[in-house]
């Protein structure tokens, strides 16, 4: 194998591919990335036996022939390696070792064979549809923070993707919750996504995911079976496996009877639950709200370090009520919301809270209140 290319197309590719090898590796050919030549074309893999992500870029080929190398030790070089310089990878005729020479600059690399790189059979795909890389990536970038990281629990480790509704009303939804809160999100279901089985997106496939639609020109394609799932973007194929397990019924924690409406301003509440909290327990974080007419008063009392309080004008008419939350919730479910405003709607300090983004009534979220 013989190869020259440019340096930043393939640190480029190196970058998609080399997050998905375990830094920690008990088998060795998953520490590598496989380097395939052939034809034009340098096509990259890697995987760790649940995701896999392939790319295929342009390249000289000088000589075709495929090896592994391992992948972060590769991408440093390269990474370092001056900008705007051709960078060549020449396999020894042993195939024991791989040569990357830029300019003045050698690297001699351990190559383990390319027989020994394991393949992710992804199956028959039941269901092929194409997604805007904006929609799938809003979908996505609305509910990734609730996924739980709790591992006993592991069916939420991930993100419940699912049609709902029918006919012309078909929504593609996607939802996460780690039990103390609640992230629904949907879209306008693509053609080809009706009868699609509800599957679950592990947390490690959603963050590369997320990465990868960074060009809002692109369409997805998805294509995805009960086990598998597999996301087209470009030149880059992201297989992985899906979590096996029944997501819960979400519907049920999602209060339909709430009926006293909060309407605050988004941005200044977001400011004051972070100030207020700079004074909370790690371990605790709760932030108590007393909503009254026209106002929200926040305030945290840590026994070890002292109090904090903040009053905030609010649209609000209904009896009084105090409610505790936990702050980092607070902020992430603020961060995630586009409109000026945000809506709460209350039940009472022991029910869970409706937050609706007024700019997107595509999103809802659901917290879980604190004792405080």
């Amino acid at each position: 194998m013989r190869v020259v290319l440019e340096r930043s197309n393939l640190l480029k590719s190196l970058n998609h591919v080399h997050r998905v090898v375990e830094r920690r590796n008990t088998i060795p050919i998953l520490s590598n990335v496989l380097l395939a030549a052939d034809g034009a074309d340098l096509s990259l893999k890697a995987t760790d036996l649940d995701l896999e992500v392939t790319e295929t870029i342009a390249a000289m080929v000088e000589r075709a022939g495929s090896t592994t190398v391992p992948a972060h030790l590769l991408y440093d070089i390269v990474r370092k390696l001056p900008d705007g310089s051709e960078v060549m990878l020449k396999l020894d005729e042993d195939g024991n070792a791989m040569t990357v020479m830029a300019g003045r600059s050698s690297f001699r690399l351990q190559c383990l064979p390319q027989s020994d790189f394991p393949q992710l059979t992804a199956g028959t795909f039941t269901h092929i549809f194409q997604i805007p890389a904006p929609n799938l990536k809003g979908l996505i970038d609305k509910t990734q923070f609730a996924i739980s990281t709790e591992e006993t629990r592991y069916y939420l480790n991930g993100i419940f993707l699912h049609t709902h509704g029918d006919g012309a009303d078909l929504k593609l939804r996607a939802v996460a919750t780690d039990g103390h809160r609640l992230a629904r999100s949907e879209t306008a279901a693509p053609s080809g996504s009706e009868g699609m089985p509800g599957i679950i997106v592990p947390r490690k496939t959603v963050s590369e995911l997320q990465k990868l639609l960074d060009n809002p020109e692109t369409t997805v394609t998805v294509e995805l079976s009960d086990t598998k799932i597999r996301f087209t973007i470009g030149p880059v194929v992201l297989t992985s496996k899906l979590i096996d397990g029944t997501f819960p019924d979400y519907q049920r924690v999602i209060p339909t009877g709430n009926d006293r409406r909060l309407i605050i301003d988004r941005q200044s509440f977001a400011s004051a639950v972070d100030r207020v909290s700079t004074i909370s327990s790690e371990r605790g974080r709760a932030v108590k709200l007393s909503i009254a007419s026209g106002q929200v008063v926040l305030a945290v009392n840590n026994p070890d370090s002292g109090s904090a309080t903040e009053e905030l004008a609010a649209d609000y008419d209904s009896d009084p009520i105090e409610i505790g939350f936990n702050a980092r919730y607070l902020l992430d479910v603020a961060g995630q919301l586009s409109g000026g405003d945000a809506r709460f709607m209350l039940a009472d300090a022991g029910s869970p809270t409706l937050i609706n983004d007024m700019a997107d009534d595509n999103t809802l979220y659901v917290l879980m209140p604190m004792r405080v």
